[in-house]
């Protein structure tokens, strides 16, 4: 049986990398069902969105992007829109407070395969932010900040070969990664560029400003 995560980006239309290697290998529904998920669907002629719909597809990839609620995402969104005219760029803004996460920086430095798994090894209290155990995904880090896998969980079997699989990785310029250690760094601040979600975030905005 196909993985819900598996269906949410044929839904969707695009990769949102759910199952972290399972998504970069030929396996991957993606490549092999490029199309919406049901019977029928693959034989259904392709029909434009509405404006409404473009907008809600938009807002449904990034919130799958960065594995969140819907009430959560929608605060997120919120927020920002509340800063309109006050910011310079509400798009960086956003994007900055979604990358800013616990939970997605534990991803991006390569402690685990995807968002929705690092998100549970943070819930399960697998990490130190500067020296104290935090287990809020949502938690927001900060430049100068260090984040480090506990001690006594680095022989977990989740973790055994961590160490050689990050000997090749290498972080967003914002983070900084000492592989002996199993530790990153915030050095900085999350760019647009290097994030780059599938997304139309202008799009995003529009529906929740409707």
């Amino acid at each position: 049986m196909e993985n819900v995560k598996c269906k949410i980006c044929r839904r969707l239309g695009v990769k949102l990398f759910l199952r972290g290697e399972k998504c970069l290998s030929p396996k991957c529904p993606m490549v092999k069902k490029a199309y919406p998920p049901g019977l029928r669907r693959r034989k259904r002629r392709v029909r434009g969105f509405s404006e409404y719909g473009k907008e809600l597809n938009e807002k449904q990839k990034l919130k799958n992007w960065y594995n969140l609620k819907e009430r959560q995402f929608r605060k997120y969104v919120k927020g920002v829109l509340k800063k309109r005219g006050k910011v310079e760029d509400e798009t960086l803004l956003l994007i900055k407070t979604l990358e800013s996460r616990l939970d997605n920086v534990v991803f991006r430095l390569g402690f685990a395969k995807s968002r929705p798994q690092a998100k549970q090894l943070v819930s399960h209290g697998h990490f130190l932010v500067n020296g104290k155990s935090i287990d809020a995904p949502s938690y927001p880090v900060k430049k100068g900040d260090i984040i480090t896998l506990k001690p006594q969980k680095v022989k977990k079997n989740i973790f055994q070969n961590l160490k050689n699989l990050l000997k090749k990785y290498k972080p967003p310029a914002w983070l900084e990664l000492n592989v002996e250690k199993l530790e990153g760094k915030v050095i900085g601040e999350p760019s647009l560029e290097e994030a780059a979600p599938p997304v139309e975030i202008s799009a995003i905005f529009e529906f929740y400003s409707r």
